[in-house]
């Protein structure tokens, strides 16, 4: 699973080590975000199969404004799963909530998750340093966007 995963781990949020309540907690708290449309979360699938995850962990809709992201299971990587959740998360963002503006925080180590960025039309702004990544972990990451006048 993601969790176990040392990419996975390396490049996100989910704290290391990973709690045993996690997934539980994970689970509510994007179902508490989907409820007050502050958060979402889509399972990336191929048939049965379970590739990742496509996720809005934070959603304006005042400033209609989000922050994208997508974790894929080793062996989707390099398939394309990525990108196409990434296009289908951006258009579900700017179809179906109106966002003007989404963005991408990606580590600067992540040439991997960059290129997906690059494949699915974001633009990248520039470096955020030093920024907070999870406890104990502070690191430059990329700001990627897309806005309208991308598509």
């Amino acid at each position: 699973p993601l969790v176990s995963d040392p990419q996975t781990l390396r490049f996100t949020r989910i704290p290391v080590p990973v709690p045993p309540d996690f997934p539980g907690w994970w689970y509510a708290r994007y179902e508490q975000g989907r409820r007050d449309g502050t958060r979402e979360a889509f399972a990336i699938l191929d048939g049965d199969e379970f590739l990742g995850v496509a996720l809005a962990p934070q959603i304006d809709m005042v400033e209609r404004w989000a922050e994208l992201g997508y974790m894929v299971v080793p062996q989707a990587r390099g398939r394309g799963a990525a990108t196409e959740a990434l296009r289908q998360l951006t258009a579900w963002a700017e179809d179906e909530l109106g966002m003007l503006r989404l963005e991408l925080l990606i580590s600067v180590d992540n040439a991997g998750s960059q290129k997906v960025a690059e494949r699915a039309g974001y633009t990248l702004e520039g470096v955020l340093r030093n920024t907070y990544l999870k406890e104990g972990v502070r690191e430059d990451v990329q700001m990627w966007s897309r806005i309208p006048a991308d598509r």
